[in-house]
């Protein structure tokens, strides 16, 4: 019998530290969108807490090959945005997914300061490698990051030319800013335009 492909396949990949919590607006949206039908692969990555960019590549590569969907999206968090910069400077994403988010990628002045994390640190990536890895890549972040003090805009979406929602007062987009739940980013998930706003939680938004 011929499987019958679904509409929508998402990878969601987390950052450093991250044993995937159930209240982790990643573990949230997975459920989410797992529950409407679509195919989601939400691994754990090796050895979190002191992350391999080699291991968690060869991961990268094993599940870009078998997510499913006739539109393919990735889902980044905080490390993992640097995870699939690597991929891409490396050209490891042979097959092209139609829409990556980079959600709260640590600035790289953050990373050198951590050993555990400091070979992450970004490569140089042209735009034409980020067109050739997605067609349409995208920059959610906090105006007051603390892993990304300089900003994420002035850090990656103004250098490689990226769409980016800046959300006030968000902070790393993780638990400690309430981001458990998340409509609008299920909705941007979901909706048939990439340029969709991506906005707060409502009850995480700053009073």
């Amino acid at each position: 019998m011929t499987e019958t492909p679904t509409e929508h396949g998402f990878l969601v990949l987390h950052g450093w530290q991250n044993h995937r919590p159930a209240g982790h607006w990643q573990h949230w949206l997975a459920d989410r969108l797992t529950g409407l039908g679509h195919a989601v692969d939400y691994p754990q990555l090796p050895d979190p807490d002191h992350p391999d960019l080699e291991a968690w590549l060869a991961v990268l590569r094993t599940r870009l090959d078998v997510l499913r969907g006739q539109q393919r999206t990735v889902v980044c968090h905080s490390l993992a945005c640097l995870l699939w910069l690597h991929a891409v400077a490396r050209g490891a994403v042979p097959v092209p997914v139609d829409r990556i988010l980079l959600v709260a990628p640590p600035s790289p002045g953050v990373l050198e300061q951590h050993a555990e994390v400091a070979e992450f640190t970004p490569p140089p990536v042209a735009a034409e490698q980020l067109a050739a890895a997605a067609k349409y890549t995208r920059l959610v972040a906090g105006d007051n990051d603390p892993y990304c003090p300089e900003g994420a805009v002035a850090a990656y979406g103004e250098p490689l030319g990226l769409p980016a929602d800046v959300l006030p007062g968000a902070a790393h987009l993780d638990l400690e800013a309430r981001y458990g739940s998340w409509p609008s980013l299920l909705d941007w998930c979901l909706a048939p335009s990439d340029d969709t706003p991506i906005q707060h939680r409502t009850d995480a938004a700053p009073a």
